[in-house]
């Protein structure tokens, strides 16, 4: 048996599969659970496809996985709890967001939602890992961006290629810290692997601070396009964005987008970086981190 056996949930979503190749890459061999059959195969990755309402079905008495990472939303994990102790979960790294600490004030009543589901969860899990005598540590990224697939700084790029400008709410100098997706996974990675770590919360955040303003711009820099940004008030971004949701892409953007833009949205990772030993980048699109449709 390997002796580094990890399991991992939420394996195909963008930080999942960067997780997968750290692992890898790591010498671990990983242990995937999804609700629909994966045909993708490699010597140190087993897909596992389980019941959809009885998760701790799939078990089958094989060797136990100590060792979890949750990329899938954290308030999923709990449906996953008796999968974990049917395999002797020993210790869980779970992914939250630092959302639920900037989006609890939000007009949208959908963020409100989601803002109670991670509280919610990261109560769920505590509880149950410290039931069970479980290591757990919970890490909350900023805004996560990379590879094109990211629900942040991608939906910026396609608007600007589709419209040629960016709208934006007054100054826009809110000020953000982007995190590259890889610097999640290898946080996530680190914390699986440091084990006098033990039943912490951190929040992860990009190696450079900056305002949403300068973030725009930077995207107009690496489409390789003069930088076309517009104050609009308020009342017309809203009527804007009436129009935008008849297009499915955007129909989940709102308001309090705009009024966030001059919102300060920082976080002390010092703690992270220094108990994970880490060093995120700083915030500088590459060709890889735009979506296929926008590179040359």
């Amino acid at each position: 048996m390997n002796a580094k056996q990890a399991g991992v949930l939420g394996a195909t979503s963008l930080t999942g599969e960067c997780i997968l190749r750290q692992l890898v890459q790591n010498g671990w061999h990983v242990n995937t659970f999804s609700r629909r059959a994966i045909t993708h195969s490699h010597p140190q990755i087993t897909w596992r496809q389980i019941n959809a309402t009885r998760p701790a079905n799939h078990v089958s008495g094989n060797d136990p996985i100590h060792y979890w990472l949750c990329a899938a939303p954290i308030w999923v994990l709990p449906e996953y709890f008796d999968l974990l102790i049917a395999y002797g979960a020993q210790r869980v790294v779970v992914l939250s967001s630092t959302s639920r600490f900037t989006k609890g004030i939000s007009s949208d009543p959908f963020e409100k939602k989601i803002v109670q589901r991670l509280v919610a969860g990261e109560g769920e899990v505590q509880a149950w890992a410290t039931r069970h005598k479980i290591d757990w540590i919970i890490l909350r990224p900023t805004l996560i961006y990379g590879y094109g697939r990211d629900k942040n700084i991608s939906e910026i790029a396609v608007f600007i290629r589709r419209f040629g400008f960016f709208p934006l709410f007054g100054a826009a100098q809110g000020l953000r810290q982007p995190i590259h997706v890889e610097d999640v996974a290898l946080a996530c990675c680190r914390a699986l692997d440091t084990l006098n770590l033990t039943n912490r919360s951190y929040n992860l955040s990009g190696g450079e601070v900056l305002s949403f303003r300068e973030m725009v711009r930077r995207v107009f820099e690496a489409l390789g396009l003069p930088p076309r940004m517009f104050t609009v008030p308020l009342g017309l971004f809203k009527l804007a964005l009436w129009g935008l949701k008849w297009l499915p892409r955007y129909r989940n953007w709102s308001p309090a987008m705009a009024e966030r833009m001059n919102q300060d949205l920082m976080f002390d990772s010092s703690e992270a970086q220094r108990d994970l030993n880490i060093t995120p980048r700083r915030f500088k699109l590459m060709a890889a981190d735009l979506p296929c449709s926008l590179k040359q």
